[in-house]
């Protein structure tokens, strides 16, 4: 009795060949099957953040954004890997070309002085102008996160004679600080913007004698709020 000639092994017509060890991964805009994946998590260009950053200008100028929103969006635009990742940071604009919002109130007072006393103002009106604070043994302090700043550039000038003058800043502004001191301080307490990065400016021209001038942002103004702020926004 005959036996049959063994048959060599063929392959299992469920193993697809690309999915076999050796075939090389998919680029990460495509799928398994090689096909286009979401358009979200397409990598962003430098061209496409620096189109959003625009963006987050012109709804600024519109009355859309304050000084504290324009800031933080510009840095998270400048963060950004994906486009679905600049697309979250302008989700709640309308399209280029809508009717503008109506801006902030222009901020009328524009000269903060505090002699042998306190002054503390938050601004949230409209700056289109230079500011002055002066402080003679007494202390001014300046907050300009809740205003609107549509040129982008907020001008200062702060005098302190035997006293302290502080201004606080949204984080990642770029600040300029220039003037003179005689036996007093003149500090800038921020963190560093990303290089190369359009955002906003503070310029501020400090002349001190005997007395401060500060420029902080929120992280340096009130580290442990901020602390617990992260702390909380992480557990959620």
């Amino acid at each position: 009795m005959s036996q049959s000639s063994p048959h060599p092994e063929r392959p299992c017509s469920s193993r697809p060949l690309d999915r076999r060890q050796d075939a090389p991964e998919p680029p990460e805009h495509l799928d398994a099957t090689g096909a286009p994946g979401a358009p979200d998590a397409i990598r962003a260009s430098d061209a496409e953040r620096e189109a959003v950053v625009e963006r987050l200008r012109i709804a600024s100028v519109e009355g859309r954004l304050t000084f504290e929103e324009l800031t933080e969006r510009s840095e998270a635009a400048y963060a950004a890997v994906t486009r679905g990742e600049l697309e979250h940071i302008t989700a709640d604009l309308p399209g280029l070309g809508a009717p503008g919002a109506s801006p902030a109130p222009l901020q009328v007072k524009r000269r903060f002085s505090a002699v042998m006393g306190d002054c503390k103002e938050r601004i949230v009106g409209r700056i289109d102008g230079p500011l002055e604070a002066v402080s003679v043994m007494g202390d001014v302090e300046l907050d300009l996160r809740g205003a609107q700043v549509p040129s982008g550039e907020v001008h200062i000038s702060a005098t302190a004679v035997m006293g302290d003058v502080k201004i606080i800043v949204p984080d990642g502004v770029s600040v300029e600080l220039s003037g003179h001191n005689f036996l007093g301080d003149r500090k800038v307490a921020v963190r560093e913007p990303h290089p190369g990065a359009r955002v906003p400016v503070v310029k501020v021209t400090a002349h001190a004698v005997m007395g401060d001038v500060k420029i902080v942002d929120d992280e340096h103004h009130a580290p442990l709020r901020r602390a617990v702020t992260d702390w909380w926004k992480d557990r959620r």
